[in-house]
């Protein structure tokens, strides 16, 4: 008996240390950056498949706009069954990535007016024969935008330039019209390296608002931190940046933005974290705009009433519904559509209205965010999955549910639980999912599920609440945590809440040392079940070595 108990505990802790042997379940790269819609796109795709498998991967996530099938010209798919057949030989995983809301994803190919909605609140029209125009109401504008005046170093009507003669400077011979214009440099002389001038403004709450600057560049680094601005309280109401070039003549950058429930906004033009060269700005103007890009679905509704409210007329009958000919999510530097008058309206000439709307917002360079409260979202959803079904029999899936910066502002989802109705949108999605394969491993990504990261209140442009949002999703969904640092509490958190994770690193760093960081965390945390090479610049240089390390060579 005893030699039975001495056999049974060598054999315990035997394989105990063969357990700790064994490659996690997941062993991922992030394909990432390729749209397949070149056949150059395979040529690259596969050697990193190739690589990945000699270092102990067994699976590839890839993100090439697979939830937009039914869009897609049959070169697509000739070019993905290539990299399902590679991923076949390789014995690797082939694992979308779909069904994105904070990138808009396939939604928008499907149907752009999907976006989630801003709300302008009864504008001011005025009726001139058979159309009613926009009227800003009041006007505003900035204040010697056009930089002409200015004491010694000092600008007038702002309220702050950076370091005024050290960092900034009124130039009388270099401009973009009029004058003179506002030169910065010498970035390093202000302690955070900013070169920012800003003036506060009173604005009409519910109105969008469209803001242009024209600038100039000469060695300017870090080029993609020249910004516009909007500060309302602690909220950017137009989370905005542009990557000029390092040296350009004068170029003109907008944006448009909507002044939700306020009064007054702070609006900024300059360089945060500015290294090296100098810029100018000049011709900086800001105006009220009538219904550019209005959004038409059940849950944007155009609204059309007599100035005093009295009387709303009805589409189709009063007037034309309410379009934008040249929609475009990127181009808002161009004249607002009118509201046409239909013959035998009840809308007099000379006739004031006012006119309600919503229209999207473009977060940084790309992001348009899809409205989860719209159910013809969902049918989306249900079509291209059964497309994905047919096309890859997929066995994991990862759900691009990140970075969901809006929400709450449309007559669909204002006044939701925030953090409930994404969790029911992720909920609705894995249904979708499983019930074409009811086996289906459904993953997500971390940050809108966690409280240390981007799971709270006063998230960008969303009107409520994320926290709690991990309470209302599947508890066998795996949560794929990313980031650069190590985090610690993310994992915690996970983990208290009985969710398995999937680590997700990397992050295009010069090294592994910030994976190491995150294997240690693995050792110590429940309920890790792989880890994932992840980069959005196309930097495989280390996926080798990250395998190496993690699953590969010991």
């Amino acid at each position: 008996m005893r030699w039975t108990l001495c056999a049974l505990c060598l054999l315990f802790v035997g394989c105990g240390v063969l357990s700790a042997q064994q490659p996690y379940a997941d062993r991922w790269v992030w394909i990432f950056g390729w749209g397949l819609n070149r056949d150059e796109d395979v040529a690259q795709i596969i050697p990193l498949l190739e690589t990945a498998a000699k270092h102990g991967y067994n699976g590839a996530v890839l993100s090439a706009n697979i939830d937009a099938l039914c869009k897609q010209p049959p070169e697509y798919f000739r070019r993905l069954e290539q990299i399902k057949q590679a991923c076949e030989r390789l014995k690797l995983d082939l694992i979308p990535s779909i069904f994105s809301v904070g990138y808009g994803g396939g939604a928008l190919w499907h149907d752009r007016n999907l976006a989630e909605g801003l709300p302008v609140k009864d504008a001011l029209f005025e009726v001139r024969g058979s159309e009613a125009v926009h009227v800003p109401d009041p006007p505003v504008s900035i204040a010697n935008g056009g930089f002409e005046e200015f004491e010694g170093n000092r600008m007038k009507a702002f309220a702050f330039h950076d370091e005024p003669g050290v960092v900034s400077f009124p130039d009388t011979q270099v401009f973009h019209s009029g004058k003179a214009s506002l030169r910065f440099e010498n970035f390093r002389a202000q302690p955070a390296g900013n070169a920012r001038v800003m003036q506060e403004v009173r604005v009409h709450p519910y109105r969008c608002y469209r803001m242009s600057v024209w600038v100039k560049t000469e060695g300017l680094q870090p080029r993609q931190n020249l910004r516009l601005l909007v500060l309302a309280g602690d909220r950017d109401l137009a989370p905005r940046s542009f990557d000029v070039p390092a040296t350009s003549d004068w170029r003109k950058l907008t944006i448009t933005f909507n002044s939700m429930a306020n009064e007054k906004v702070l609006v900024y033009v300059g360089l945060w974290g500015g290294q090296s060269g100098r810029f100018w700005v000049d011709d900086w103007t800001l105006e009220e705009v009538g219904p550019i890009n209005v959004l038409q679905r059940p849950g944007t509704p155009v609204t059309v009433k007599s100035e005093d409210g009295s009387v709303v007329y009805e589409a189709g009958r009063d007037y034309a519904p309410l379009t934008d000919p040249s929609f475009s999510f990127w181009n808002v530097d161009r004249p607002a559509p009118t509201l046409r008058i239909l013959p035998g309206s009840r809308i007099r000439d000379g006739q004031r209205l006012r006119v309600s709307w919503y229209h999207p917002a473009v977060i940084y360079e790309s992001q348009v965010t899809v409205c989860m409260g719209e159910p013809a979202l969902y049918e989306i959803f249900e079509h291209e999955a059964k497309l994905l079904w047919e096309r890859l029999k997929f066995r994991k899936v990862i759900l691009s549910m990140d970075e969901v910066r809006m929400g709450g502002t449309c007559r669909a989802c204002e006044g939701r639980d925030m953090a409930k109705l994404l969790g029911e949108c992720v909920t609705k999605q894995i249904q979708i999912l499983r019930r074409l394969n009811p086996r289906v491993q459904v993953y997500v990504w971390s940050d809108m599920f966690d409280p240390h990261h981007n799971a709270h209140a006063n998230y960008y442009l969303v009107q409520g609440d994320f926290t709690g949002s991990w309470k209302h999703i599947p508890k066998d969904t795996i949560i794929a945590v990313w980031g650069g640092a190590p985090r610690a509490q993310s994992l915690k958190h996970f983990a208290e809440q009985g969710f398995r994770t999937l680590i997700a690193c990397y992050y295009d760093a010069p090294n592994l040392d910030e994976v190491k960081g995150w294997q240690s965390l693995a050792k110590e945390t429940k309920g890790v079940t792989g880890f994932m090479y992840t980069t959005w610049e196309r930097r495989y240089d280390l996926l080798g070595a990250f395998g190496d390390l993690l699953w590969g060579k010991r």
